[in-house]
């Protein structure tokens, strides 16, 4: 049994990871926005 996870999948789950780390540590929220647009990017280019 193989799991495959595209983009159309991945974007949504760390969105909510996101959000939930932002939630619970604001501190958090710039380091979570660069991870989140450099890995939407990433995923961008290779798709």
């Amino acid at each position: 049994m193989t799991l495959t996870i595209s983009s159309a999948t991945l974007v949504p789950i760390v969105s909510l990871a996101a959000g939930i780390a932002i939630l619970l540590v604001p501190r958090l929220l710039n380091y979570i926005v660069a991870g989140y647009l450099i890995i939407t990017g990433v995923l961008g280019l290779m798709g």
